[in-house]
């Protein structure tokens, strides 16, 4: 089984900067994605950013610049840095980790709340 256990959500002025971890534990194979995406009220979730287990790495368009994503193959850990913060990404974060098996398989944390003050 694995568990993903988020933190480093919270408020922030816009133009602020918030930094959010995720750490895996369980049964994770080495090959794997990890990654955020995010969810505003009344919207569809969708990826903000993801990296694998080699380094590759891949963000939205509207985060590109801004974002920084990373991880702790080690401590099965990733982390996103969130600079220049606008009210737009005002969403519940949630973690994500993809097994890359056949058939591939998903795992999310339970999500923390980003909130951009304008």
């Amino acid at each position: 089984q694995v568990q993903l256990v988020e933190s480093g959500g919270g408020l922030v002025q816009s133009g602020g900067s918030l930094r959010l971890s995720c750490a895996a534990s369980g049964s994770i194979f080495r090959r794997n994605s990890m990654g955020w995406y995010r969810q505003a009220p009344e919207k569809q979730r969708e990826l903000v950013a993801a990296i694998t287990s080699d380094g590759s790495t891949n963000y939205a368009d509207s985060v590109k610049g801004r974002f920084t994503i990373s991880r702790d193959n080690a401590k099965n850990t990733v982390y996103l840095q969130m600079n220049m913060l606008k009210p737009e990404d005002t969403a519940v974060y949630y973690c994500n980790l993809r097994l890359i098996t056949i058939p591939y398989r998903d795992y999310w944390g339970q999500g923390t709340q980003v909130t951009v003050s304008s």
